[in-house]
């Protein structure tokens, strides 16, 4: 183990589990998500489109009833049981602990792809582990490595549905240069005129629905847009909480909160009152964000992923296909703090097999013109001339979990 510091053995023995599949650390949110599942996870992100969650809606479509919203189909801890029960017998010891134990770890990046759609009462699998481990050098610490780790998820006995990976990099605490203070941003008030803008952008917005975008109707440089998504509350933040659950460390209540704390101590610190609470307290008091450095309390990096999935969703239609979207989480997004998002359309194309698809530059942005979230999405789009969405194929052309991880190593790991 490393102690706090990135050493190259340490880095050679993470590097050596690229591959290996382990369970994750929490069973899914959702074991067998429904009609209902769909709309609450669509509902958690602010998004109404009745593709979701309306089974007479959505028979009138091209895909004969309800899909799952692409946020729900990966989302960490949301859905998928574990294909593997344990990590096999000859890697048990290389996967014990983590070589870079107490070196500091963020949560920067996510890209995501959807090869098929997610129906309701379908069980689902999933495979986890490490796809890349990359050594770079940093302005901020001297030293950082980028942990990449997937997670790939098919039906039980059926085609294989998307891919999700997370990108942490860990630097070490010691060598990070004293970044500016959080404490010089201030969440202005609001005017009544600024409220009254936001509002109607509300009012303004809307799924495009069953009318198709026609691939040949879209040209380089179209712009997809605006959003908005704001002004950020604890309200939301408990909307996001009862769709996509409490997260990867089993945050609960009562007397589940006191196993929890036996089984993850330090995840729990004391409260003015010595109560012990849980860190991601920091989502919503925000006395525990200003003891993290924070001025008050901030969003999820992953709500504002699955807000850009909804701005492509709703330009896209009914008839279309959310194929790739990656992010890069840049700045904290503060309660009090609106986020508009918007995109451009950069390339238009036909992908494999005379596929048509436009690749997107999206963002948000802030009250204060903050670039806070930049990304690029590819959406295949029904053709006149080439006809209807065809669905893309896994990586690698896999069948299997393993090899969908596998045949996505390279892209990660250099």
């Amino acid at each position: 183990m490393s102690g706090g510091e990135i050493t190259d053995d340490a880095v050679q023995r993470l590097r050596a589990r690229i591959g290996i599949a382990e369970p994750h650390p929490m069973p899914p949110h959702y074991s067998l998500p429904t009609v209902d599942t769909f709309r609450h996870v669509a509902e958690a992100y602010g998004d109404d489109n009745p593709l979701w969650c309306d089974p007479n809606y959505a028979a009138g479509s091209c895909w004969d009833g309800p899909l799952a919203p692409p946020a729900l189909v990966g989302g960490d801890t949301l859905i998928g049981e574990d294909e593997v029960s344990g990590v096999a017998p000859e890697h048990v010891e290389l996967m014990k602990g983590d070589p870079l134990r107490g070196v500091h770890a963020f949560y920067s990046a996510s890209a995501r792809e959807w090869w098929a759609p997610l129906r309701p009462n379908v069980r689902v699998k999933r495979r986890n582990a490490l796809v890349g481990v990359l050594d770079k050098p940093s302005e901020f610490a001297e030293r950082a490595i980028h942990e990449w780790t997937g997670q790939v998820f098919r039906e039980n006995e059926g085609p294989l549905l998307s891919a999700q990976f997370r990108l942490m990099i860990r630097t070490e605490r010691s060598k990070a240069r004293k970044q500016k203070k959080q404490d010089d941003v201030v969440i202005e008030s609001y005017s009544d005129d600024d409220i009254e803008q936001i509002e109607a952008q509300y009012a303004r917005e809307r799924p495009r629905g069953a009318e198709p975008r026609y691939w040949e109707d879209v040209a380089e440089g179209d712009t997809i847009g605006p959003m908005v998504k704001g002004p950020l509350t604890v309200t939301d933040i408990v909307c996001w909480h009862v769709g996509m659950g409490m997260g990867l460390y089993g945050v609960s209540a009562l007397r589940l909160a006191a196993n929890n704390r036996r089984r993850i101590p330090r995840f729990f610190h004391r409260d003015d009152l010595n109560v012990p609470d849980v860190m991601q307290r920091v989502h919503w008091d925000p006395e525990f964000a200003r003891r993290s450095g924070n001025p008050t309390t901030f969003d999820y990096g992953r709500m504002r992923e699955t807000w850009l999935i909804h701005l492509c969703t709703d330009w896209m239609g009914d008839d279309a296909w959310l194929f790739k979207l990656d992010c890069e989480f840049r700045k904290f997004n503060y309660v009090g703090d609106t986020q508009w998002l918007d995109g451009t359309v950069t390339r238009k194309y036909l992908a494999d097999d005379d596929r048509p698809a436009v690749d997107v530059e999206v963002r948000a942005t802030n009250q204060r013109g903050e670039l806070t979230t930049p990304g690029h999405a590819t959406i295949l789009l029904p053709s006149r001339e080439h006809g209807a969405v065809r669905l893309p194929e896994p990586p690698g052309a896999a069948t299997e979990l393993q090899q969908a991880l596998e045949a996505t190593t390279d892209r990660f790991d250099k």
